[in-house]
């Protein structure tokens, strides 16, 4: 006999099914949901389908709200892709089980950052994965000899040098500031600093993820936060000098987590979402010998709004690339939830 329901991310039943299914991401952790539930205020847990007395299935769920407190769940927020664990076949009862229960709860809506059966599909992107290996070269030769081989070269003649953080600074510092250049240059609000420290803190100090720095001649030009767990390396985070780009270092800090994700036997390198439109961004990563995939979210009740930069309006976009600084973290501190 199967039943559903709600349990916390810190239950042993939960943890022990997310360590047992190698298709688990780094935010199918534990670690991820409660981060962002510290950061933010959301309420993290995981609905789960049980044969048995044991978790078959389940999914990790946010409760978030709206400025006017509307209640709505997301699995997960901020997280471009997160699929059921479980057999595809139990994907199904799991899907009624996520509805029953938001429909007792009264939320509004639920959104699923993954396609799944039944619910309203939407179209948000795409998602580029590489297959690796454990030899970096056999992978290296995948890439485009014009795009990236070149590139990668090109960033060792002009001198640039890929580096691992080495404390929770270079994350909530070097990576930090320039990820503050980084979004003012795109007009859109800064994360809180206090969200880089839960992910160095959380994930990165727990052996779930590494920060790489790029310098060149001895200064800090581009970083990257990458998450790993299980089969998976995620690029979740990348900051860069635009003056500096030139050297490509951006390709230095790629090639490097590629090669490290290869030795240490991980089985496939995800380079993140591309939002519709951004044919910079795709060539970029297609250009890496990726396989590229349709981002299809599923939504349950009422439609969500679109994820991610979508929510800054033009206006104010325009508002953070000619402002201070101090703007686009203070707009990140008191706004930065609502994107979720």
């Amino acid at each position: 006999m199967s039943r559903g329901d709600i349990v916390e991310l810190d239950d042993p039943s939960w943890s022990a099914f997310v360590e047992s299914r190698g298709e688990a991401t780094p935010f199918h952790n534990a670690a991820w949901g409660g981060l962002l539930a510290e950061c933010y205020g959301f309420r993290a847990f995981a609905i789960v389908v049980r044969h048995g007395g044991h978790v078959a299935a389940g999914l990790p769920v946010a409760e978030v709200r709206s400025p006017l407190r509307k209640r709505r769940w997301v699995a997960l927020p901020f997280t471009d892709s997160l699929t059921p664990l479980g057999p595809p076949e139990l994907h199904g009862q799991l899907c009624s089980v996520l509805e029953r229960l938001r429909e007792a709860e009264r939320v509004r809506s639920l959104e699923v950052r993954a396609d799944v059966p039944a619910g309203l599909k939407s179209a948000r992107g795409l998602s580029h994965v590489l297959p690796l290996g454990r030899d970096p070269d056999v992978v290296r030769r995948t890439f485009s000899k014009s795009q990236v081989q070149r590139n990668i070269a090109r960033s060792v003649r002009e001198g640039v040098t890929v580096r691992e953080a080495v404390d929770i600074d270079d994350l909530v510092g070097t990576f930090y500031e320039l990820h503050l250049l980084t979004r003012r240059r795109q007009g859109v609000p800064i994360q809180p600093r206090r969200f880089f420290a839960l992910i160095w803190e959380r994930m990165i100090a727990r052996g779930l993820g590494t920060v790489l720095v790029a310098e060149l001649r001895g200064r800090p030009v581009a970083s990257a936060v990458f998450l790993n767990w299980q089969r998976t390396a995620v690029y979740k985070f990348g900051a860069s000098d635009a003056g500096a780009w030139s050297a490509r270092p951006n390709h230095a800090l790629f090639w490097e987590a590629i090669r490290r994700a290869c030795v240490a036997g991980t089985e496939e390198f995800d380079f993140g979402r591309t939002d519709p439109g951004n044919e910079g961004l795709r060539a970029f990563k297609s250009g890496w010998g990726t396989d590229e995939r349709p981002l299809v979210y599923t939504s349950f009740g009422e439609a969500p709004g679109t994820p991610g930069s979508g929510w800054v309006g033009s206006a104010l976009a325009a508002t953070i690339r000619h402002s201070p600084l101090w703007l686009c973290r203070a707009l990140g501190e008191t706004l930065y939830r609502y994107a979720a």
